[in-house]
């Protein structure tokens, strides 16, 4: 958390808090429903232009995950797996096929 802090006061694309929001972010946007995440990726979302884009969120995770030090992106790394592995999981019913 200090480091995140430390990122969020040092680099200029990223203010302070805007980590753990895009983290809550993309976690609330991973455990919705598969139909509505389709549904948002394909069409877009109105409540995405005022509350921010969960799919933008990953990706400046991506950038803090690179300016971070190892042992601090390890860590980091370890939570977004958990709802990483939301996000790619096939369908149920096609899992058995392939």
């Amino acid at each position: 958390m200090e480091e995140i802090a430390r990122l969020e006061h040092t680099r200029n694309y990223v203010q302070p808090g805007d980590v753990i929001l895009a983290l809550d972010r993309w976690k609330q946007y991973v455990r919705g429903p598969r139909r509505r995440l389709w549904d948002e990726c394909e069409w877009g979302d109105v409540h995405w232009y005022c509350c921010g884009n969960p799919l933008e969120g990953r990706a400046l995770l991506d950038r803090v995950l690179l300016a971070m030090t190892p042992r601090s992106a390890r860590e980091l790394r370890t939570v977004l797996a958990k709802y990483d592995s939301l996000w790619i999981t096939p369908y149920p019913y096609l899992a058995d096929r392939y």
